[in-house]
């Protein structure tokens, strides 16, 4: 029995030792492992896509961090726009030894990082009673969001700078034409149809800013998830398509275009609502500049997308470098840090605490905070999978093109091309 144990141990010794030299260190370790303080000087790799305010915002926050831990230094290196972010990871993730410590990302991005086994699994240091909270639960990280950063079931990050829709109303103009804030799809309907017709055809009543959301939450709101199994010529697939190019041909509703967002149109009066990100009310507040008054209100419908990225961690950082990027990661998701990022950013808290604070709801500089909780209420994520990302994406473009084509007719032989174009983007 002694020398079966003693090759038993040394088997697991070998195990350890192989999977030490061949990837590194390990991705996975205990939460009694983990170092807990970081005593000698450590320096650490935030890659990001933030920008204007955004970019202020985290690197006042990051210069807090390093006060609080003079051991630790956080070198923000900025990639660009969230495209030049992600272009940068992927084609980094061929050279390993030259990613960061830790990068924003959705978590779509990391798939393939995912499978290759180059990112670190959180669950042991979020456990961690000394540098975690002890439990996921315990972090007070809203739990839709916290299940939103991980991949194939895995924590491998935590959520950052988050958003979600929200309808932006012109007030002045609903309350002229009498008409109430739309809580359905059916009664977003209704009202556009009312105001466009009110307007003598001037004003477009309603309009979304992303089609890969609307259509996802379309079938989300019909019971069926985003996977490859989605035939965009069925029943269902149909009824959420239609539901927007009838308001295409009939006029009351729109589509952002080329523009990316109806922010503008929304400012210039040419369209009375629409549902866009939450974090995009800086520019709708400077577009309208006091012409009217505007509101915002939950997207109408029970689902919700979450939005925004969250911050992921290399396996190829030293235990010191997890343990301190940890540690900015948990104070960057403090209901302190939180309440400041959401009112510098305008992106939602991750934290519940702060999304339930009066010091949050009551902020009389942006309409949002009152609207979160509602609207955070149920979230959707789209699955993590192989080409899920991909997928995704195409449907912007398969939905742009069936739209641009409404006012056509018959739109079954574009829908069928759709279907063609979504299946190759699953396969790729």
């Amino acid at each position: 029995m002694k020398f079966i144990k003693k090759i038993a141990v040394a088997a697991t010794t070998a195990a350890t030792l192989f999977a030490t030299v061949a990837g590194g260190l390990s991705s996975t370790v205990s939460a009694d492992s983990i170092p807990t303080k970081v005593t000698k000087k450590t320096t650490i790799t935030f890659w990001n896509g933030m920008s204007g305010n955004q970019q202020k915002a985290l690197q006042t926050l990051t210069q807090e961090f390093e006060k609080e831990n003079p051991n630790i230094t956080v070198k923000l290196e900025n990639q660009g726009q969230y495209k030049d972010l992600q272009s940068k990871i992927t084609s980094t993730l061929q050279s390993p030894k030259n990613l960061p410590t830790i990068t924003q990302a959705y978590p779509g991005w990391l798939y393939n990082a995912s499978k290759n086994d180059l990112l670190v699994d959180l669950k042991p240091y979020i456990n961690n009673s000394k540098i975690g909270w002890g439990s996921a639960a315990k972090s007070g990280i809203k739990p839709s969001l916290m299940k939103g950063a991980q991949i194939n079931g895995t924590q491998y990050g935590i959520p950052f700078n988050k958003s979600v829709e929200v309808l932006v109303y012109n007030k002045t103009m609903l309350d002229k034409y009498g008409v109430k804030v739309p809580t359905t799809m059916a009664q977003l309907k209704s009202a556009a149809k009312t105001i466009y017709e009110k307007s003598n055809h001037q004003v477009v009543g309603a309009g979304f800013d992303s089609l890969s959301n609307y259509y996802v939450l379309g079938m989300k709101n019909e019971g069926v998830d985003f996977t490859s199994k989605i035939n965009l010529t069925s029943a269902k697939s149909k009824k959420v398509i239609d539901y927007y190019a009838d308001g295409i041909k009939g006029g009351y509703f729109k589509t952002a275009g080329s523009q990316g967002y109806l922010s503008g149109d929304f400012a210039n009066q040419k369209v009375a609502m629409f549902i866009g990100t939450s974090a995009g009310e800086s520019f709708v507040k400077k577009g309208v500049n006091g012409k009217f008054d505007y509101e915002v209100a939950p997207r109408p419908g029970k689902w919700n997308m979450q939005q925004g990225t969250d911050i992921y961690m290399f396996k190829n950082a030293s235990k010191e470098q997890r343990t301190a990027a940890f540690m900015y990661m948990k104070f960057l998701t403090s209901k302190k840090s939180q309440l400041y990022w959401a009112q510098q950013t305008g992106y939602i808290p991750v934290s519940q605490d702060v999304i339930n604070s009066s010091e949050y709801k009551n902020n009389k500089d942006s309409k949002v905070p009152a609207q979160v909780e509602a609207a955070t209420k149920n979230l959707y994520t789209v699955p993590v999978t192989k080409n899920s990302n991909a997928a995704y994406q195409q449907m912007n473009t398969i939905m742009q093109n069936i739209l641009s084509h409404a006012k056509n007719g018959n739109l079954n032989s574009l829908i069928k091309q759709g279907e063609s174009q979504f299946k190759n983007a699953w396969n790729q």
